[in-house]
């Protein structure tokens, strides 16, 4: 099995950037995705942090 991280600032962004993932790949099967987000401050500025982990395999081959 394999995972593949993604970190970013936005929820669309980490949309795209998992829908991008999920389109370049060929022959796997995602196993899980596991998604958080987390919340801090910087002064007075609320910092969201939006990630996700896809937990995958690559698919086995048929010969025929």
């Amino acid at each position: 099995m394999k995972v593949k991280l993604f970190d970013e600032a936005h929820e669309k962004d980490l949309e795209s950037a998992i829908n991008t993932f999920l389109e370049e790949q060929e022959n796997i099967d995602v196993v899980d995705i596991k998604f958080d987000v987390s919340c801090s401050m910087f002064g007075e500025e609320q910092i969201y942090c939006f990630s996700a982990m896809i937990i995958y395999r690559k698919k086995k081959l048929k010969n025929t």
